[in-house]
């Protein structure tokens, strides 16, 4: 196995050239997967002169580091923090953003002996990552130390009192500074800088979430001797004039990756003015970026069933073609980082690869890993290692590295799947290249109408902007908790409503209501002892516990919102390459009971929606067809399981689930079209429930390309007579608790999202449907009824109407006023299909 390993590692120096490692993984098959190769050209780098005032010591030791001048984006986003400015800096992956923040913060801390900083990363990897960075640089005084679940008890008392570069994460922040803020009163009084590193990540409801930590941050600095709101204390001088106990807030400097109006987001982020740095003046290497469509499988191994859903032509997995171009780069010495969009996902492409490399050559595949949310501490850490040491040559992993971790040495990028945003493509494709080195990046296409869709439209990717990041700071989902929170540190005042925004009387009225808060002439009192529970990342409940039977031994843990998919009994649960089936899940102690076993045949939940409408916000009033904004509530369940071959996806049985209800009030945004408009277009009464259902996935996975979400992050519900509407009926909605934003971009999009929706399902050259358009992986009806050409004349009829209602380009103006609709407490149960998030 030596042996192997040395001629590998003799192989893996400079790699091969992108163009040359490409076209033999073409080479290896009989039809060309490659729809497009876009060619992105390398840049020269554009220097700057170090800012006057950053001291020598500074400058020598990042030049120890190799840095012997900053980029121009780099001097401009450090002079307009160190003057004063809150400031986000947008820029390409491995473009340097951490010395943007990394030299005004530092230069404070020399400068002022008494300052402090605190940095906010996404991911524990991230924040260990520029733990090394700054420790590295060797600065007497500054004492870098990382904050979080892991560190040990024993250690945290010493860095609340001595270190003055703290790293965390939000959670952290939430859960153990700010309810101990006493603790850290020292450290908040001198606090300088607040970093939030990779701020693009902070969408949705964990981005509302993490926006009103950040003001309980700014209040509780307020507190110790900062005002939030007002401005910091003008331009410098003389370095470090942010001097601890200064009545100003922290400076805040935000990194991002390029994103679409980043001041915006980060002012929402933070709830500050922001100012913006977007040019990109880096050097970068020549990116050769590839579009990949797995081939169709044969005719005889795809029919598995009578029916006309398993009849339809399937293509080869996304994560089989991931897996074996890993193992092809490995074999080629190149080394390749994987991205695989699911946790199971990235145990299966590792182990895929590792079998192929151990039958080329034995003892190889124990050069490839999985990597992935769940781990313990120990077994991250220790791939982390052997990562950055060299020691692996093929990662799979999920977006857990996606971040800007310093991955050097890498020289491709495999994308399992399109990842749910622009940002994130670029971000994924950038790990790949190695100071300006060629890359290669390949975007493997699932079988799914968005991938299929993109990798046959490359202008939806290539020259177009990334998206804007989507936020609800005002979502009282998120809000009226998160001022529970505060009020637990410091009884509320009227003006911490001002600080915490739009809806926040509101929602403090509730909470007096509901009993949580007392009112009194001085604010607003939390009335109990315990804290409140929230959870910023809205994963439903407490992670569940992974425990192998026999040993007692932990494995990882599962999000609570993901475990009646996951963990049902029954399921089949990879951890490193390993299978374990379910023996049984106790949700009440958060705990699953696996035994090991290597099944041929791999599991996949089913479940049951119904939905009611509550409010409609706003309507656009088409004729035979209106689009509407609202509130609804949605009830799901996961009543049973498919077992299916691993080898072909034959269906082996279904067995029934006893599981809990669910229940979800949100936003969505739906359709809906007279029988007659559908009679005329030519759809039979017979065919409408097939048609919506048929639109309704299609539209799921047609929506990040509009908004920052995930199809995950989604549901839908479709049917032929909603009780509501009287009418039928489309529903797309927000998968999280009052609303992500999701709903509201597709309403505001409308016109753009339901045309390239019907695009994709007319140029799919499947006869009937299947998962490249209509089909949907996640569907509770088995993908049962679906008509895909009676699915193109219900959007035609709903792309005219709007089109002759709102104009060309499907603007609509100032959006009605909103009604409160009748609410419902019928379930839809009849004539319907579902999908749920």
């Amino acid at each position: 196995m030596q042996d192997v390993t040395d001629a590998v590692s003799a192989r893996s120096g400079p790699g091969r050239p992108p163009a040359e490692l490409l076209r033999r993984l073409r080479a290896r098959h009989a039809c060309d997967p490659v729809t497009h190769v876009e060619r992105v050209p390398a840049r020269a780098g554009e220097p700057a002169p170090w800012p006057a005032w950053a001291p020598e010591e500074l400058r020598a030791a990042f030049a120890r580091r190799g840095v012997v001048a900053p980029w121009r984006h780099q001097a401009e986003a450090a002079e307009l923090a160190y003057a004063g400015q809150h400031v986000v800096v947008a820029t390409g992956t491995a473009s340097g953003k951490s010395l943007a923040y990394q030299l005004p913060a530092l230069a404070t801390l020399l400068a002022d002996p008494r300052a402090t900083v605190l940095y906010l990363a996404p991911t524990k990897a991230l924040a260990a990552d520029q733990l090394r960075a700054v420790a590295d640089l060797q600065l007497d005084g500054v004492r870098p130390a990382c904050y979080d679940g892991d560190t040990p008890r024993a250690e945290r008392k010493w860095i609340r009192q001595h270190s003055r570069f703290v790293l965390t994460n939000p959670d952290m922040l939430h859960h153990g500074i700010l309810p101990g803020h006493a603790q850290w009163s020292g450290f908040l009084r001198r606090l300088a800088y607040v970093v939030v590193d990779e701020c693009h990540t902070y969408r949705g409801v964990f981005g509302s979430h993490v926006a009103h930590v950040l003001r309980r941050l700014r209040r509780q600095c307020a507190k110790y001797g900062r005002t939030p709101g007002q401005a910091l204390a003008g331009s410098h001088s003389t370095p470090g004039q942010v001097l601890a106990g200064s009545h100003s807030t922290p400076g805040f400097v935000l990194a991002s990756a390029t994103s679409g109006d980043p001041a915006a987001a980060a002012g929402r982020l933070t709830g500050l003015p922001v100012a913006a740095v977007t040019e990109d003046t880096s050097p970068r290497g020549g990116v050769t970026f590839a579009l990949w469509e797995p081939p169709l499988l044969p005719s005889d191994t795809s029919a598995t069933s009578a029916s006309a859903a398993d009849l339809a032509p399937v293509r080869r997995s996304a994560l089989r073609e991931t897996a074996d171009l890993l193992a092809d780069s490995v074999v080629e010495g190149v080394r390749t980082l994987a991205f695989v969009r699911s946790r199971r996902g990235a145990e299966v492409v590792a182990a895929n690869a590792r079998r192929a490399l151990d039958e080329a050559v034995p003892g190889l595949g124990a050069r490839v890993a999985a990597y992935r949310a769940g781990y313990l501490r120990e077994e991250r850490r220790e791939l982390e290692r052997a990562l950055l040491h060299g020691d692996l040559l093929g990662l799979a992993s999920t977006n857990a590295l996606e971040l800007g971790v310093d991955l050097v040495g890498l020289d491709a990028v495999l994308i399992c799947g399109w990842p749910g945003t622009r940002a994130s493509l670029w971000q994924q494709a950038g790990r790949a290249g190695r100071s300006g080195d060629e890359a290669l990046a390949v975007l493997v296409a699932r079988d799914d109408p968005l991938d299929t869709y993109l990798v046959h439209h490359p202008e939806a990717l290539f020259g177009r902007p990334v998206e804007a990041t989507v936020l609800d700071p005002a979502n009282p989902y998120v809000l009226a908790p998160q001022l529970a929170c505060a009020a637990f540190e410091a009884p509320l005042t009227p003006a911490d409503l001002e600080l915490f925004g739009e809806g926040a009387k509101e929602a403090v009225d509730s909470l007096v209501e509901a009993g949580a808060l007392r009112q009194r002439p001085t604010g607003w009192y939390w009335r109990h002892r315990e804290r409140p529970e929230v959870d910023l990342r809205g994963e439903d409940g407490a992670p569940v516990c992974v425990v192998e039977a026999s040993t007692g031994r932990l494995l990882g843990t599962v999000d609570g919102g993901s475990s009646h998919f996951l963990l049902h009994p029954g399921a089949v649960y990879l951890h490193q390459g390993v299978s374990y089936v379910v023996d049984s899940l106790d949700l009440a102690d958060g705990c699953a009971l696996v035994h090991a076993e290597e099944p041929d045949w791999s599991t996949h939940a089913r479940d049951v929606t119904s939905l009611s409408v509550v409010s409609v916000r706003s309507y656009v009033d088409a004729g035979p067809v209106g689009l509407f904004l609202g509130e609804v509530d949605v009830t799901s369940q996961v009543v049973s399981y498919q077992r299916r071959r691993i080898a072909t996806g034959e269906v082996i049985d279904t067995r029934p689930l006893d599981l809990p209800v669910r229940e979800l009030r949100t936003v969505a945004v739906w359709f809906t079209l007279s029988p007659e408009s559908l009679a005329l277009a030519g759809v039979e009464p017979a065919d409408v429930p097939g048609a919506l259902h048929a639109a309704e996935h299609a539209a799921i996975g047609l929506l990040p390309l509009m908004a920052t979400c995930d199809r995950w992050d989604i549901g839908g519900l479709s049917t032929a007579v909603h009780p509501d509407t009287e009418a039928p009926t489309v529903f797309v909605y927000d998968g999280h608790p009052g609303g992500a934003g999701f709903a509201e971009r597709a309403y505001g999009t409308a016109a753009a999202w339901l045309g390239a929706t019907r695009d994709a399902i007319a140029e799919c050259g499947c006869e009937s449907g299947c998962p490249s358009c209509v089909q949907s992986p996640k569907c509770g009806n088995g993908n049962n009824p679906l008509s895909k050409p009676d699915a193109v004349r219900v959007l035609d009829v709903v792309l005219a109407n709007l089109a002759a209602a709102t104009g060309p380009r499907g603007e609509r103006g100032t959006a009605l006023p909103r009604q409160d609709n009748r609410s419902s407490e019928r379930s839809v149960t009849e004539g319907r299909a579902a999908e749920t998030a």
